[in-house]
Protein backbone atom coordinates (compact mmCIF):
# COMPACT_ATOMS: atom_id res chain seq x y z
CA UNK A 1 0.00 0.00 0.00
CA UNK A 2 2.72 2.32 0.81
CA UNK A 3 4.92 1.90 -2.39
CA UNK A 4 1.14 2.33 -4.42
CA UNK A 5 0.80 5.75 -2.50
CA UNK A 6 4.29 6.91 -3.35
CA UNK A 7 4.07 6.03 -6.94
CA UNK A 8 0.91 7.44 -7.52
CA UNK A 9 1.67 10.85 -5.74
CA UNK A 10 4.70 10.79 -8.29
CA UNK A 11 3.17 10.53 -10.99
CA UNK A 12 0.84 12.90 -10.31
CA UNK A 13 3.63 15.70 -9.69
CA UNK A 14 5.11 14.34 -12.53
CA UNK A 15 1.72 15.59 -14.56
CA UNK A 16 1.60 18.45 -12.62
CA UNK A 17 5.18 19.47 -13.73
CA UNK A 18 3.95 18.52 -17.50
CA UNK A 19 1.55 20.79 -17.46
CA UNK A 20 3.62 23.26 -16.15
CA UNK A 21 5.69 22.73 -18.94
CA UNK A 22 3.25 23.03 -21.86
CA UNK A 23 1.07 25.38 -20.42
CA UNK A 24 3.18 27.92 -22.36
CA UNK A 25 2.11 26.64 -25.42
CA UNK A 26 -1.05 24.96 -24.56
CA UNK A 27 -2.69 28.21 -23.07
CA UNK A 28 -4.08 25.92 -20.95
CA UNK A 29 -4.00 27.46 -17.27
CA UNK A 30 -2.02 24.17 -15.41
CA UNK A 31 -4.44 25.30 -12.45
CA UNK A 32 -7.41 23.54 -14.88
CA UNK A 33 -5.57 20.11 -15.80
CA UNK A 34 -4.92 20.09 -12.36
CA UNK A 35 -8.26 20.18 -11.42
CA UNK A 36 -9.41 18.19 -13.84
CA UNK A 37 -7.03 15.50 -12.84
CA UNK A 38 -7.78 15.30 -9.46
CA UNK A 39 -11.50 14.75 -10.58
CA UNK A 40 -10.29 11.79 -12.40
CA UNK A 41 -8.50 10.28 -10.04
CA UNK A 42 -11.55 10.71 -7.83
CA UNK A 43 -13.81 8.69 -10.74
CA UNK A 44 -11.55 6.13 -10.79
CA UNK A 45 -10.91 5.33 -6.83
CA UNK A 46 -14.53 5.27 -7.27
CA UNK A 47 -14.61 3.30 -10.48
CA UNK A 48 -12.42 0.67 -8.63
CA UNK A 49 -14.37 0.69 -5.16
CA UNK A 50 -10.63 2.00 -3.11
CA UNK A 51 -11.21 2.91 0.28
CA UNK A 52 -9.51 5.92 0.78
CA UNK A 53 -8.85 7.78 3.94
CA UNK A 54 -10.60 11.06 4.18
CA UNK A 55 -7.80 13.65 3.41
CA UNK A 56 -10.24 17.06 3.33
CA UNK A 57 -8.52 18.42 6.66
CA UNK A 58 -5.55 18.48 4.70
CA UNK A 59 -6.44 20.74 1.99
CA UNK A 60 -6.92 24.20 4.42
CA UNK A 61 -2.93 23.65 5.45
CA UNK A 62 -1.89 22.94 1.64
CA UNK A 63 -3.43 26.21 1.20
CA UNK A 64 -2.07 28.23 4.03
CA UNK A 65 1.11 26.85 3.07
CA UNK A 66 0.94 27.37 -0.52
CA UNK A 67 -0.34 31.14 -0.26
CA UNK A 68 2.61 32.26 1.84
CA UNK A 69 5.08 30.53 -1.10
CA UNK A 70 3.13 32.28 -3.85
CA UNK A 71 3.11 36.08 -2.50
CA UNK A 72 6.82 35.36 -1.50
CA UNK A 73 7.67 33.93 -4.75
CA UNK A 74 5.75 36.60 -6.50
CA UNK A 75 7.25 39.80 -3.87
CA UNK A 76 10.94 38.30 -4.27
CA UNK A 77 10.20 38.62 -8.54
CA UNK A 78 9.56 42.10 -8.05
CA UNK A 79 11.40 45.64 -8.42
CA UNK A 80 10.51 48.39 -6.30
CA UNK A 81 11.75 51.90 -6.86
CA UNK A 82 10.69 55.04 -7.84
CA UNK A 83 9.99 54.55 -11.42
CA UNK A 84 7.40 51.60 -10.02
CA UNK A 85 5.53 53.97 -7.85
CA UNK A 86 2.79 54.64 -10.42
CA UNK A 87 2.54 50.83 -11.52
CA UNK A 88 1.89 50.28 -7.63
CA UNK A 89 -0.78 52.50 -6.71
CA UNK A 90 -2.41 51.13 -10.68
CA UNK A 91 -1.79 48.15 -8.88
CA UNK A 92 -3.53 49.12 -5.50
CA UNK A 93 -6.49 50.80 -7.33
CA UNK A 94 -7.06 47.35 -9.41
CA UNK A 95 -6.75 45.07 -6.76
CA UNK A 96 -9.22 47.56 -3.91
CA UNK A 97 -11.77 49.39 -5.78
CA UNK A 98 -13.08 46.42 -8.07
CA UNK A 99 -13.15 44.21 -4.91
CA UNK A 100 -15.05 46.69 -2.48
CA UNK A 101 -17.48 47.56 -5.09
CA UNK A 102 -17.90 43.81 -6.38
CA UNK A 103 -18.65 42.51 -2.63
CA UNK A 104 -21.02 45.71 -1.72
CA UNK A 105 -22.98 44.92 -5.15
CA UNK A 106 -22.87 41.27 -4.13
CA UNK A 107 -23.76 41.82 -0.73
CA UNK A 108 -26.43 44.14 -1.95
CA UNK A 109 -27.76 41.37 -3.76
CA UNK A 110 -27.79 38.63 -1.80
CA UNK A 111 -29.47 40.23 0.95
CA UNK A 112 -32.08 41.36 -1.19
CA UNK A 113 -33.13 38.63 -3.34
CA UNK A 114 -31.76 36.27 -0.69
CA UNK A 115 -33.22 37.78 2.54
CA UNK A 116 -29.88 37.24 4.27
CA UNK A 117 -28.33 40.04 6.04
CA UNK A 118 -26.12 42.49 4.70
CA UNK A 119 -23.15 41.69 6.81
CA UNK A 120 -23.26 38.19 6.49
CA UNK A 121 -23.77 38.51 2.89
CA UNK A 122 -20.93 40.79 2.51
CA UNK A 123 -18.82 38.23 4.70
CA UNK A 124 -19.69 35.17 2.26
CA UNK A 125 -19.21 37.20 -0.60
CA UNK A 126 -15.78 38.73 -0.61
CA UNK A 127 -13.60 35.49 -1.13
CA UNK A 128 -15.27 35.58 -4.92
CA UNK A 129 -13.71 39.31 -5.02
CA UNK A 130 -10.54 38.52 -4.73
CA UNK A 131 -7.58 37.55 -7.54
CA UNK A 132 -6.32 34.37 -7.18
CA UNK A 133 -2.06 35.26 -7.43
CA UNK A 134 -1.55 31.43 -7.22
CA UNK A 135 -3.50 31.21 -10.51
CA UNK A 136 -3.01 34.51 -12.36
CA UNK A 137 0.95 34.49 -11.55
CA UNK A 138 2.04 31.49 -13.25
CA UNK A 139 -0.63 32.28 -16.60
CA UNK A 140 1.04 35.53 -17.17
CA UNK A 141 4.55 34.17 -17.68
CA UNK A 142 4.32 34.42 -21.53
CA UNK A 143 2.68 38.31 -21.27
CA UNK A 144 4.93 41.59 -21.63
CA UNK A 145 7.23 42.28 -18.82
CA UNK A 146 4.79 45.49 -17.99
CA UNK A 147 1.58 43.42 -17.82
CA UNK A 148 3.52 40.64 -15.91
CA UNK A 149 4.50 43.07 -12.98
CA UNK A 150 0.92 44.60 -13.11
CA UNK A 151 -0.30 41.27 -12.41
CA UNK A 152 1.78 40.09 -9.74
CA UNK A 153 1.21 43.63 -7.85
CA UNK A 154 -2.01 43.43 -8.30
CA UNK A 155 -2.97 40.11 -7.38
CA UNK A 156 -0.60 40.05 -4.71
CA UNK A 157 -2.53 43.20 -3.11
CA UNK A 158 -6.09 41.90 -3.93
CA UNK A 159 -5.20 38.62 -1.91
CA UNK A 160 -3.38 40.89 1.09
CA UNK A 161 -6.41 43.61 0.70
CA UNK A 162 -8.82 40.80 0.61
CA UNK A 163 -7.42 38.81 3.59
CA UNK A 164 -7.68 42.21 5.69
CA UNK A 165 -11.63 43.05 4.49
CA UNK A 166 -12.27 39.42 5.22
CA UNK A 167 -10.97 39.67 8.69
CA UNK A 168 -12.57 42.79 9.26
CA UNK A 169 -16.27 42.33 8.54
CA UNK A 170 -16.17 38.30 9.65
CA UNK A 171 -14.29 39.01 13.34
CA UNK A 172 -16.12 42.10 14.39
CA UNK A 173 -20.08 41.66 15.55
CA UNK A 174 -20.62 45.18 15.06
CA UNK A 175 -19.06 47.99 12.82
CA UNK A 176 -18.19 50.96 14.13
CA UNK A 177 -15.43 53.59 15.28
CA UNK A 178 -14.04 51.55 17.57
CA UNK A 179 -13.95 48.16 15.41
CA UNK A 180 -11.68 50.71 12.57
CA UNK A 181 -9.52 51.78 15.35
CA UNK A 182 -8.83 48.27 16.29
CA UNK A 183 -8.34 47.53 13.34
CA UNK A 184 -5.34 50.91 12.57
CA UNK A 185 -4.01 49.04 15.31
CA UNK A 186 -3.42 45.78 13.60
CA UNK A 187 -2.15 47.12 10.85
CA UNK A 188 0.26 49.28 12.91
CA UNK A 189 1.49 45.94 15.15
CA UNK A 190 2.08 44.20 11.74
CA UNK A 191 3.86 47.01 10.04
CA UNK A 192 6.20 47.21 13.29
CA UNK A 193 6.38 43.28 13.50
CA UNK A 194 7.23 43.15 9.63
CA UNK A 195 10.06 45.72 10.24
CA UNK A 196 11.88 43.56 13.07
CA UNK A 197 11.28 40.05 11.47
CA UNK A 198 12.24 41.31 8.02
CA UNK A 199 15.76 42.46 9.54
CA UNK A 200 15.98 39.94 11.88
CA UNK A 201 15.39 36.80 8.99
CA UNK A 202 17.55 39.10 6.62
CA UNK A 203 20.66 39.05 9.29
CA UNK A 204 20.10 35.14 9.11
CA UNK A 205 19.89 34.73 5.48
CA UNK A 206 23.03 36.27 5.26
CA UNK A 207 24.97 35.26 8.18
CA UNK A 208 24.46 31.73 8.02
CA UNK A 209 27.17 29.33 7.00
CA UNK A 210 25.45 25.98 7.66
CA UNK A 211 24.80 24.19 4.51
CA UNK A 212 20.72 24.04 5.88
CA UNK A 213 19.95 27.33 5.85
CA UNK A 214 16.71 28.49 3.49
CA UNK A 215 14.29 25.69 4.69
CA UNK A 216 14.95 27.56 8.26
CA UNK A 217 14.00 30.50 7.27
CA UNK A 218 11.41 29.77 5.13
CA UNK A 219 9.90 27.58 8.38
CA UNK A 220 10.37 31.14 10.19
CA UNK A 221 8.16 32.88 7.67
CA UNK A 222 5.52 29.91 8.00
CA UNK A 223 5.62 30.12 11.95
CA UNK A 224 5.48 34.18 11.94
CA UNK A 225 2.54 34.00 9.46
CA UNK A 226 0.38 31.78 11.63
CA UNK A 227 1.23 33.47 14.85
CA UNK A 228 0.17 36.60 13.13
CA UNK A 229 -3.09 35.26 12.16
CA UNK A 230 -3.79 33.78 15.77
CA UNK A 231 -4.01 37.16 16.71
CA UNK A 232 -5.82 38.33 13.50
CA UNK A 233 -2.90 40.61 12.27
CA UNK A 234 -2.13 39.99 8.23
CA UNK A 235 0.62 38.54 7.89
CA UNK A 236 0.66 38.36 4.64
CA UNK A 237 1.60 42.27 4.64
CA UNK A 238 4.90 40.75 6.41
CA UNK A 239 6.07 38.26 3.49
CA UNK A 240 5.18 40.71 0.93
CA UNK A 241 7.28 43.43 2.58
CA UNK A 242 10.15 40.80 3.25
CA UNK A 243 10.21 39.51 -0.12
CA UNK A 244 10.29 42.90 -1.12
CA UNK A 245 13.20 44.31 0.94
CA UNK A 246 15.36 40.79 0.36
CA UNK A 247 14.89 41.53 -3.00
CA UNK A 248 15.70 45.15 -3.59
CA UNK A 249 18.30 45.53 -1.10
CA UNK A 250 20.11 47.07 -4.32
CA UNK A 251 17.82 49.59 -4.44
CA UNK A 252 18.91 50.88 -0.92
CA UNK A 253 22.48 50.42 -0.98
CA UNK A 254 22.28 54.69 -0.03
CA UNK A 255 21.67 53.89 3.16
CA UNK A 256 25.12 53.58 5.19
CA UNK A 257 23.69 50.38 7.84
CA UNK A 258 22.51 48.29 4.43
CA UNK A 259 26.38 47.84 3.65
CA UNK A 260 26.55 45.67 6.76
CA UNK A 261 24.69 43.31 4.58
CA UNK A 262 27.39 43.40 1.89
CA UNK A 263 24.73 43.67 -1.08
CA UNK A 264 26.63 41.93 -3.91
CA UNK A 265 26.92 38.52 -2.13
CA UNK A 266 23.76 38.86 -0.46
CA UNK A 267 21.67 39.43 -3.72
CA UNK A 268 23.63 35.30 -4.42
CA UNK A 269 21.92 33.59 -1.68
CA UNK A 270 18.54 35.76 -2.25
CA UNK A 271 18.42 34.29 -5.94
CA UNK A 272 19.08 30.74 -4.59
CA UNK A 273 16.22 31.17 -2.03
CA UNK A 274 14.28 32.08 -4.96
CA UNK A 275 14.74 29.29 -6.85
CA UNK A 276 13.87 27.04 -3.69
CA UNK A 277 10.61 28.84 -3.05
CA UNK A 278 9.23 28.91 -6.51
CA UNK A 279 10.26 25.02 -6.82
CA UNK A 280 8.54 24.92 -3.20
CA UNK A 281 5.42 26.86 -4.15
CA UNK A 282 5.24 24.70 -7.69
CA UNK A 283 4.83 21.53 -4.84
CA UNK A 284 2.48 22.89 -2.58
CA UNK A 285 0.08 24.36 -5.61
CA UNK A 286 0.33 21.32 -7.86
CA UNK A 287 -0.86 19.12 -4.19
CA UNK A 288 -3.57 21.91 -3.43
CA UNK A 289 -5.32 22.02 -7.00
CA UNK A 290 -4.98 18.12 -7.19
CA UNK A 291 -6.27 17.60 -3.97
CA UNK A 292 -9.74 19.86 -4.37
CA UNK A 293 -10.01 18.72 -8.14
CA UNK A 294 -10.04 14.75 -6.42
CA UNK A 295 -12.71 16.26 -3.27
CA UNK A 296 -15.37 18.11 -6.40
CA UNK A 297 -18.49 16.37 -6.70
CA UNK A 298 -19.87 15.89 -10.24
CA UNK A 299 -23.23 17.47 -9.01
CA UNK A 300 -21.15 20.16 -7.55
CA UNK A 301 -20.05 21.07 -10.94
CA UNK A 302 -23.78 20.80 -12.36
CA UNK A 303 -25.88 22.42 -10.02
CA UNK A 304 -28.41 24.10 -11.47
CA UNK A 305 -29.45 26.27 -8.54
CA UNK A 306 -26.31 27.85 -7.97
CA UNK A 307 -25.31 28.31 -12.10
CA UNK A 308 -27.43 31.67 -12.90
CA UNK A 309 -25.59 32.96 -9.27
CA UNK A 310 -22.22 32.19 -10.75
CA UNK A 311 -22.71 33.29 -13.78
CA UNK A 312 -24.24 36.57 -12.61
CA UNK A 313 -21.30 37.18 -10.49
CA UNK A 314 -18.38 36.22 -13.27
CA UNK A 315 -20.70 39.19 -15.38
CA UNK A 316 -20.20 41.70 -12.54
CA UNK A 317 -16.30 40.54 -12.05
CA UNK A 318 -15.40 41.29 -15.40
CA UNK A 319 -17.67 43.99 -15.65
CA UNK A 320 -16.14 45.99 -12.78
CA UNK A 321 -12.31 44.84 -13.89
CA UNK A 322 -13.35 46.22 -17.45
CA UNK A 323 -14.26 49.59 -15.65
CA UNK A 324 -11.05 49.80 -13.82
CA UNK A 325 -9.20 49.72 -16.54
CA UNK A 326 -10.53 52.34 -18.44
CA UNK A 327 -10.37 54.25 -15.50
CA UNK A 328 -6.78 53.63 -14.83
CA UNK A 329 -5.85 54.09 -18.75
CA UNK A 330 -4.65 50.60 -19.00
CA UNK A 331 -5.00 48.46 -22.46
CA UNK A 332 -7.82 46.39 -21.83
CA UNK A 333 -6.82 43.63 -23.62
CA UNK A 334 -4.84 41.12 -22.22
CA UNK A 335 -5.55 42.21 -18.47
CA UNK A 336 -9.12 42.10 -18.62
CA UNK A 337 -8.94 38.84 -18.85
CA UNK A 338 -6.95 37.73 -16.28
CA UNK A 339 -9.17 37.96 -12.71
CA UNK A 340 -9.32 34.58 -12.00
CA UNK A 341 -10.52 32.86 -8.26
CA UNK A 342 -8.83 30.03 -6.75
CA UNK A 343 -6.91 29.42 -3.73
CA UNK A 344 -7.52 32.41 -1.69
CA UNK A 345 -11.16 31.90 -2.53
CA UNK A 346 -11.20 28.34 -1.28
CA UNK A 347 -9.51 29.25 2.30
CA UNK A 348 -11.61 32.05 3.11
CA UNK A 349 -14.74 30.49 2.40
CA UNK A 350 -13.49 27.27 4.11
CA UNK A 351 -12.87 30.05 7.28
CA UNK A 352 -16.48 31.39 7.23
CA UNK A 353 -17.73 31.01 10.88
CA UNK A 354 -20.99 28.44 10.44
CA UNK A 355 -23.22 31.19 11.95
CA UNK A 356 -22.39 33.34 9.33
CA UNK A 357 -22.85 31.32 6.38
CA UNK A 358 -25.25 32.00 3.79
CA UNK A 359 -27.31 28.68 1.74
CA UNK A 360 -26.29 30.68 -1.49
CA UNK A 361 -22.64 30.88 -1.12
CA UNK A 362 -21.59 27.13 -0.96
CA UNK A 363 -19.09 24.35 -1.99
CA UNK A 364 -21.02 24.49 -5.83
CA UNK A 365 -21.27 28.36 -6.25
CA UNK A 366 -17.44 28.39 -5.40
CA UNK A 367 -16.44 25.55 -7.53
CA UNK A 368 -18.62 26.83 -10.72
CA UNK A 369 -17.44 30.68 -10.21
CA UNK A 370 -13.38 28.97 -9.39
CA UNK A 371 -14.03 27.22 -13.33
CA UNK A 372 -15.80 30.13 -15.41
CA UNK A 373 -13.03 32.28 -14.36
CA UNK A 374 -10.60 30.21 -14.88
CA UNK A 375 -11.78 29.03 -18.39
CA UNK A 376 -12.30 32.42 -19.49
CA UNK A 377 -8.87 33.63 -18.49
CA UNK A 378 -7.72 30.58 -20.78
CA UNK A 379 -9.44 31.76 -23.90
CA UNK A 380 -8.83 35.06 -23.35
CA UNK A 381 -5.47 34.64 -23.70
CA UNK A 382 -5.43 32.33 -26.29
CA UNK A 383 -7.34 35.26 -28.44
CA UNK A 384 -5.12 37.89 -27.14
CA UNK A 385 -1.89 36.03 -28.14
CA UNK A 386 -3.04 35.66 -31.53
CA UNK A 387 -4.10 38.96 -31.95
CA UNK A 388 -0.65 39.74 -30.85
CA UNK A 389 0.91 37.09 -33.01
CA UNK A 390 -1.08 38.36 -36.11
CA UNK A 391 0.00 42.24 -35.19
CA UNK A 392 3.56 41.27 -35.12
CA UNK A 393 3.77 39.07 -38.23
CA UNK A 394 2.17 42.52 -39.79
CA UNK A 395 4.50 44.68 -38.16
CA UNK A 396 7.25 42.66 -39.43
CA UNK A 397 5.91 42.15 -43.24
CA UNK A 398 5.86 46.07 -43.49
CA UNK A 399 8.93 46.77 -42.29
CA UNK A 400 10.67 44.19 -44.89
CA UNK A 401 8.60 45.71 -47.35
CA UNK A 402 9.54 49.38 -46.29
CA UNK A 403 13.30 47.58 -45.81
CA UNK A 404 12.87 46.33 -49.13
CA UNK A 405 11.32 49.49 -50.92
CA UNK A 406 14.20 51.66 -49.05
CA UNK A 407 16.47 49.08 -50.59
CA UNK A 408 15.08 49.58 -54.20
CA UNK A 409 15.10 53.61 -54.09
CA UNK A 410 19.11 53.03 -53.27
CA UNK A 411 19.73 50.71 -56.15
CA UNK A 412 17.99 52.98 -58.34
CA UNK A 413 20.18 55.96 -56.90
CA UNK A 414 23.29 54.03 -57.64
CA UNK A 415 22.02 53.24 -61.02
CA UNK A 416 21.81 57.29 -62.68
CA UNK A 417 24.51 57.95 -64.50
CA UNK A 418 26.80 60.43 -62.96
CA UNK A 419 25.93 63.60 -65.07
CA UNK A 420 22.39 63.23 -64.22
CA UNK A 421 23.47 62.91 -60.09
CA UNK A 422 25.49 65.95 -60.50
CA UNK A 423 22.44 68.18 -61.81
CA UNK A 424 20.31 66.81 -59.12
CA UNK A 425 22.56 68.01 -56.59
CA UNK A 426 23.76 71.81 -58.11
CA UNK A 427 19.62 72.16 -58.07
CA UNK A 428 19.14 70.71 -54.23
CA UNK A 429 22.33 73.09 -53.94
Amino acid sequence: MTATIIITFCALLLVAYLFDLTSAKSKIPSVILLLILGWVVRQTTNLFDLDLPDISSVLPVLGTVGIILIVLEGSLMLEFNRSKFGLIRQSFIGAFLPMLGLALSLGFLFSYFGGFGFKNSLANVIPLCIISSAIAIPSVSNLSKDNREFVIYESSMSDILGVLLFNFIALNKIIDLHSFGYFGLQLLIIFVVSFVATIALSVLLNEIEHHVKFVPIILLIILIYEISKLYHLPGLIFILLFGLFIGNLDELRHIRWIERFKPVEFNKEVLKFRDLTMEAAFLVRALFFLLFGYLIETSEILNADTLLWAVVIVVLIFGFRAIQLKISKIPISPLLFVAPRGLITILLFLSIDPEQSIAIVNRSLIIQVIAMTALLMMFGLMISKSTEESEAKKAKAEKEKSKEKEKATTQAEDAKPQDIKNQENEIDG
